[in-house]
């Protein structure tokens, strides 16, 4: 059954959640927790809303909490503050008797629906034909269990923001080729940081299913056509907006952007880079963020001896990050707590097996 199909039979939150006060929800949220205790577990990403992450018994990024999901072996339910394929993650890696929950099925991931299998498995075919047995395949946690499946299946692993230069490292060990899904930036980012010519990476479109632009012998990456609709909207305008307003500014950016802009960046880092940065710099010190208004939010509030700014302030927050909601929340917990839970997220044993060997690869190596 394909994610869409699932969404499409799974019972919507009634009407009558959305008419209750924030007092209302956020007591009976607390009345479920206290009940379940250590039966329960909430992980949240940063990127959630403030009605949300309040209640996050950890936060963190998506493979971080799927760790500490699996590690609350107490847990029962894991109520997921985050999207599908993170809740696909916290299954993969928790126990069989654990039930893993995310409260809004609409709560999806762009990138991650940029790369299916039907596309992949017609790419690699293509691709091998093309470059013969020297490619190995490495896929952003940002992705769904299936492709992270194929990487296992195929020898390959998965990688984060912040392990991307190592694990690049590992598979250029492995074979000649990286084929690098689904998010074109960080793997063009990663490869660049390693010194690999940007001529020597191509770019694969998986609706043509064809190369974008020429390929040549030396390819030594090919990048998925993929993106974060969030992250590839911060330009070199904005940048150089920002140095204009305020020449002491110092601007970080996630690298997930683009080339051109982690260039143009003082810094670039995953989400927990972007976090510590900012804890640790100076008092008075000067920043534009370039990630998710809701984490830049959160940043603004906790620091307020710095100036910080988005790097865009009309960027919106990541639109699927945000279904999850205090009423979705709220309904989530209720449906667990009567006994009849909804929105489970069960990864297929097979699938669930290869992902996990994906996982494993990149822990024992990073």
């Amino acid at each position: 059954m394909s994610v869409i199909d699932f969404i499409q039979s799974q019972t919507g939150m009634p009407e009558e959640y959305k008419n209750l006060s924030v007092p209302e929800m956020e007591k009976r949220v607390k009345r479920i927790k206290e009940e379940f205790g250590s039966r329960l577990f909430m992980p949240g990403h940063h990127y959630q809303k403030e009605e949300v992450i309040q209640f996050a018994d950890a936060t963190g990024d998506s493979l971080e909490l799927a760790k500490i999901s699996a590690q609350n072996t107490q847990a029962e339910y894991i109520v997921f503050c985050g999207v599908h394929f993170m809740a696909e993650t916290a299954d993969i890696l928790t126990g069989p008797s654990q039930k893993v929950i995310l409260p809004d099925m609409r709560a999806g991931c762009s990138m991650a629906d940029m790369a299916n299998l039907h596309q992949l498995e017609r790419a690699w075919e293509e691709l091998q034909h093309v470059f013969g047995d020297t490619i190995i395949p490495l896929t952003y946690v940002n992705s769904t269990a299936e492709i992270k499946a194929f990487c296992g299946k195929h020898g390959g692993a998965t990688v984060t923001s912040s392990n991307a230069k190592k694990m690049l490292q590992w598979a250029f060990k492995k074979k000649q080729r990286i084929l690098f899904l689904p998010d074109q930036h960080l793997g063009r980012n990663t490869g660049a940081d390693l010194g690999i010519p940007l001529e020597n990476m191509v770019v694969w479109d998986p609706i043509q299913n064809n190369f974008e632009g020429d390929y040549r012998k030396e390819t030594s990456m090919i990048l998925w056509k993929g993106h974060c609709s969030v992250h590839e909207k911060f330009t070199v305008e904005n940048i150089n907006q920002c140095r204009k307003d305020d020449p002491e500014i110092k601007v970080i950016v996630h690298p997930e952007c683009s080339y051109e802009v982690v260039q143009e960046a003082d810094d670039a880092g995953s989400t927990r880079h972007i976090i510590e940065t900012i804890k640790s710099a100076e008092s008075g010190s000067h920043w534009a963020i370039g990630t998710e208004m809701n984490l830049v939010q959160r940043l603004i509030n906790q620091h307020p001896d710095k100036m910080i700014r988005s790097l865009n302030p009309y960027m919106c927050p990541c639109l699927t990050m945000n279904r999850i909601d205090l009423p979705h929340l709220l309904w989530s917990l209720e449906k667990v707590a009567e006994g009849d839970p909804v929105n489970i997220i069960s990864v297929d044993s097979g699938i669930a097996r290869d992902a996990k060997s994906a996982i494993g690869r990149m822990w024992q190596s990073s």
